[in-house]
């Protein structure tokens, strides 16, 4: 069949979330007690509040947009994904661009944790 997985959907939805800078619609998706690494400075974040204040203050600085490429299901919950990462500062100007691998964990159909 055509239709992604749950798992494969609700990746796509949170990337197209974070790519829009909307950060309801990501939350949502995520358990209330979600990890969240901190890319660019190091350290986790965990739950809706610190997720919300972090990504506030990295947009603030920079704008990073993440396409994903490829989703492997790990089993135990896990899927590896493959994506894009094009990261430029306020200006435009290109800052990084590279090919990244995240882990995410996934309980009950929301996000849980992500590497």
């Amino acid at each position: 069949s055509d239709q992604p997985s749950p798992a494969v959907a609700l990746l796509r939805a949170a990337y197209a979330a974070f790519n829009a800078r909307d950060i309801d619609a990501a939350l949502a998706l995520m358990t209330p007690d979600v990890a969240w690494p901190r890319a660019f400075k190091g350290g986790t974040v965990r739950g809706h509040q610190e997720v919300r204040a972090y990504w506030t203050e990295q947009w603030a600085e920079i704008d990073p947009r993440v396409e994903p490429t490829a989703f492997h299901a790990a089993g135990d919950g896990r899927v590896l994904v493959e994506a894009r990462l094009v990261v430029r500062d306020r200006a435009g100007a290109v800052l990084v661009d590279d090919h990244v691998g995240h882990r995410f964990t996934l309980e009950s159909g929301r996000i849980r944790a992500m590497e």
